[in-house]
């Protein structure tokens, strides 16, 4: 079986985007990254597949310790509400597996049928660190250099404050 990852590293060679990748034992959760990535720098990120009443898809890719609440995000995001993913539509729409959720999987969106929300933290951040479509490694990243990944596949990522009053982001 060919590594998922190869073609996310490919096209980031292209961008001339450099990354470093650390092997560990899969990942499914937050708290299991938590425990085993020791010291690895930089930001990590929780990412929801999520899609909403009227069918709308949305990648919501967050600080690890960004409180989210689902009953209050669709109006974030100026959507409909919101459930989450089944795996059959993620492992269809991104190719991706539970467990392997991460904004490099847009890469596989080969229809662009995801929106994408990035918390503000993470865009504004330095370093940040995402499974390379498989939940045994992660991928170290600069936040330039992932927002230039981002924009290479036709996307422009929601930028999201999560940390900022609700009432004020609606308003915008």
């Amino acid at each position: 079986m060919s590594d998922p990852s190869t073609p996310l590293f490919d096209h980031l060679a292209k961008l001339g985007i450099e990354t470093k990748t650390h092997e560990h034992e899969p990942l499914f959760t937050v708290e299991d990254s938590q425990a085993l990535r020791g010291e690895l720098p930089g930001l990590h990120s929780k990412n929801l597949f999520v899609k909403d009443k009227k069918g709308a898809l949305w990648l919501v890719v967050a600080e690890e310790e960004t409180e989210i609440r689902m009953n209050h995000l669709h109006k974030r995001l100026g959507c409909a509400r919101l459930s989450f993913g089944k795996p059959e539509l993620l492992i269809e729409t991104l190719g991706i597996k539970p467990g392997s959720v991460t904004p490099f999987a847009l890469l596989n969106d080969r229809d662009r049928k995801v929106n994408l929300a990035l918390d503000a933290k993470l865009a504004n951040g330095d370093l940040l660190n995402f499974h390379p479509l498989r939940n045994d490694r992660t991928t170290t990243i600069s936040s330039a250099d992932l927002l230039t990944f981002i924009g290479s596949l036709g996307y422009e990522a929601m930028i999201i404050d999560f940390d900022a009053e609700p009432a004020a982001a609606d308003d915008k």
